[in-house]
């Protein structure tokens, strides 16, 4: 019974640091949320089925989830409109942003407990003024995501879809 008692009494604590301390916070006690950036090229997926990769074909070095399409709009303009998209996910932080490889990160949080995830994006150049987008999802915690991760990825490229249609797939 003192067990019992003592295991609510934890657990009671922990929710209460949680709420007064925010899930951004009280997540960091266990490591930076952000986990950094990638090289697609030579990208090594994780063991635990807890992330995603969409790449353009043959662009990455790993196994890929999903094939990117390939748009028809040069690349700073399929980027500036991934970042209008962006803008209007829920619960996303953008953490970095290199011009020079034409690649974002980002961290967006599950809904109930704030559990982060880091999205890595690429904007990929193609001849003739086309281009693809690389993205790389991985969850911070657990071993498996339920799907979550490559959830995203298809949301994610289907609202891309939606905002520049012309798309060669």
């Amino acid at each position: 019974m003192i067990i019992i008692i003592a295991s609510i009494a934890v657990a009671a604590l922990l929710a209460g640091v949680f709420v007064a301390a925010g899930p951004d916070r009280f997540w960091r006690v266990f490591g930076n949320p952000d986990l950094g950036p990638v090289a697609f090229e030579n990208l090594v997926r994780r063991t635990t089925p807890n992330d995603a990769l969409a790449c353009p074909v043959a662009y990455c070095g790993a196994p890929v989830d999903l094939a990117s399409p390939v748009f028809k709009m040069p690349v700073d303009e399929l980027r500036a409109t991934f970042r209008a998209m962006i803008a209007n996910e829920p619960r996303v932080i953008a953490v970095d942003r290199n011009d020079e490889t034409l690649t974002d990160r980002y961290i967006q949080r599950s809904a109930l407990l704030g559990f982060p995830d880091t999205i890595v994006v690429r904007f990929v150049g193609l001849p003739d003024g086309m281009s693809s987008i690389a993205l790389y999802s991985r969850s911070q915690f657990g071993r498996r995501d339920m799907g979550v991760n490559r959830a995203r990825l298809e949301r994610w490229l289907s609202v891309l879809a939606l905002r520049a249609p012309a798309i060669i797939q």
